[in-house]
């Protein structure tokens, strides 16, 4: 019974570990959904008809260029990691 039971935790923090993961798409597939000019970057523009805040954009595009790359975006996404949001 303690094996049968032991399998089923296990199995379920899998599942919940799965899930967690799988929210959230990897920055190179979200820029690449993103980027309708093709450029493999996202401007202000794509940004913003994506649903995205224009203000959070100035924050990820941390060289300034007017582009959000996809390594800017998982910068800019482990950064909110780390403050736990």
């Amino acid at each position: 019974m303690r094996k049968i039971m032991f399998a089923a935790v296990a199995a379920v923090a899998l599942a919940a570990a799965g899930a967690a993961s799988a929210q959230m798409p990897a920055p190179a597939d979200i820029i690449k959904n993103w980027d309708k000019n093709g450029d493999g970057a996202v401007d202000k523009a794509e940004w913003t008809a994506a649903g995205r805040p224009a203000e959070r954009f100035d924050a990820v595009d941390a060289n300034k260029d007017g582009k959000v790359t996809a390594a800017e975006l998982e910068a800019a996404m482990a950064a909110m990691r780390a403050r736990g949001g």
